[in-house]
């Protein structure tokens, strides 16, 4: 459990977009489950929402349930990627992408996958 949170922080403290970061950990009374919650501020003012509830299992962590929220500055919702369970037509149900107006099949991305998307996203908006 430990170990995944290191990555997750190596992998937003490394990002050159991040301007800042507020990441709070919450694990349970035996360490094996784990209640990550906070938000990414990067260089164009946008933010990252992050809400993920995960268990240790044998292979790693489960991430039981997720939410990444992508917004403007001032909160309008870019995409997000969730596992709450609406969207039972979806080939990745439960997990989706909710884009512009639409939601499209989509499995949970790593924090690494995020902010590469991210970062190509305010890169083209520099151009």
């Amino acid at each position: 459990m430990r170990k995944f949170v290191e990555r997750f922080e190596k992998a937003v403290n490394s990002s050159p977009i991040v301007l800042s970061s507020h990441i709070e950990k919450h694990f349970g009374p035996t360490g094996l489950s784990l209640y990550l919650k906070g938000n990414l501020r990067f260089i164009d003012s946008t933010v990252l929402e992050i809400a993920l509830f995960g268990n240790n299992a044998a292979r790693g962590v489960i991430v039981d349930k997720y939410r990444f929220q992508y917004m403007t500055t001032d909160g309008q919702m870019i995409f997000r990627y969730d596992n709450a369970p609406h969207y039972p037509d979806i080939s990745t149900f439960p997990h989706h992408k909710h884009t512009s107006g639409k939601i499209i099949p989509a499995s949970m991305p790593a924090i690494t996958d995020l902010l590469n998307e991210i970062s190509a996203m305010i890169l083209r908006k520099q151009s």
